[in-house]
């Protein structure tokens, strides 16, 4: 990440101090014993790190107030302060822009929806400027300090570069977006894919927090997966891993817009989904929301084209259990608006193609309002603070 501006540093000047406070704030309150256990560290170095911590006012430490009566003193809990510190994040999408400002907790505390009239990078720069400043403004009134902005894009993104570098929806190709972001705002700016940044979120606030293993599958615009691999978000040599979408379910099926044929998203997409109800039916729905419609009054010919959806989505999560053999897959995005019209042929073609123990897996559905890509994009801006002393 390049052009950071100064702000306040996050006083972990250790490893095992970032870990230790990432342990507690993913799955805390925790004793020093637990956290400890849990982080695979001795209770000596638990304390080193613990200290300075609890100094700079980043955690507390006091007993367990919902502990229910015992013999003796309540063991103390370690616990994150979330008002310490603040966060924006933003997610672009082709026609809307959403803010969220964050405490430390990734806790929700403003949003805000601004429509996107331009794609031009220049127009969007300015419009992220504009709503940073507002979301500050909430933050000055808290009379806490803003640390870190996160911004989340769909298409393939450099996070280490800041740079995106194919955006299909918005049309940008190279564009510094950490660089020109930090510019205008003044802020240390994270930029990351989209779907990395949401699975970011679930690590560490959400339905994968304490698993070292597991998958986030977005269904809707596109068909996105975020990789967790032994505790650590997975983005490939080239940025590009977990394409899901792209994984060919069906050699004979529609031509993708990449240039192969049958690739989960080709048939499972919003776009794919559209076009083929129209076909299928000849009734002209103009989006999503009528298709599924359709399909929820009875239409036969609607319901199939939902039906192959869920056996694409299916076979690509089980493609994902197969290789790398997670603990969870987490199912999220729009997409979910019509999970009842899928679900059962998700779960059938997934133990169909699943080999083995990798059947196992715990595959769950979480849908999530659409503020939480950008609290995605928070997460990752609140990944960068704590590691930037690594």
């Amino acid at each position: 990440m390049r052009s950071i501006p100064h702000t306040e540093s996050f006083p972990a000047h250790t490893p095992a101090a970032s870990q230790v406070f990432t342990t507690v704030l993913s799955q805390g309150p925790l004793t020093r014993l637990e956290v400890a256990r849990r982080a695979g560290l001795s209770a000596a170095a638990v304390t080193k790190a613990v200290r300075p911590l609890i100094e700079a006012g980043y955690l507390t430490e006091g007993a367990d107030e919902d502990a229910p009566p015992a013999l003796g003193r309540p063991a103390n809990l370690v616990r994150v302060d979330g008002g310490r510190a603040l966060f924006i994040g933003v997610k672009v999408t082709g026609d809307e822009i959403i803010g969220v400002l964050t405490d430390l907790c990734c806790r929700i505390r403003v949003a805000r929806h601004v429509p996107l009239t331009d794609r031009d990078p220049r127009e969007v720069l300015a419009a992220i400027a504009d709503l940073a400043q507002e979301l500050r403004a909430g933050a000055d009134e808290l009379g806490i300090q803003v640390v870190g902005l996160g911004l989340a894009v769909s298409g393939d993104v450099d996070r280490g570069e800041g740079v995106v570098r194919y955006s299909p929806f918005l049309e940008w190709r190279d564009v510094p977006l950490a660089e020109l972001a930090a510019m205008t705002t003044g802020l240390p700016v994270t930029v990351d894919n989209d779907v990395r940044a949401l699975t970011v979120a679930e690590q560490w606030f959400g339905a994968g927090a304490g698993l070292t293993d597991f998958a986030v599958v977005t269904v809707g615009a596109g068909i996105g997966c975020g990789l967790v691999v032994h505790g650590r978000v997975v983005a490939g040599a080239h940025g590009v891993a977990g394409e899901i979408g792209h994984v060919v379910v069906d050699p004979a099926g529609p031509r993708c817009h990449c240039g192969n044929r049958g690739c989960v998203e080709a048939i499972a997409g919003d776009a794919a989904i559209v076009a083929r109800v129209r076909e299928v039916t000849g009734v002209q729905v103009a989006d999503t929301s009528e298709a599924v419609a359709l399909a929820h009054r009875g239409d036969a010919g609607a319901r199939e084209v939902y039906a192959r959806a869920g056996e694409a989505i299916g076979r690509g999560i089980a493609t994902v259990a197969n290789l790398l053999g997670p603990e969870r897959v987490i199912i999220s995005g729009e997409g979910l608006a019509a999970y009842d019209l899928f679900a059962e042929q998700i779960r059938d073609s997934f133990a169909e193609a699943a080999f083995g123990s990798a059947a196992r897996c715990d595959v769950r559905t979480r849908p999530l309002p659409f503020d939480e890509w950008a609290r995605g994009a928070a997460a990752t801006a609140i990944q960068s603070f704590i590691r930037a002393a690594d």
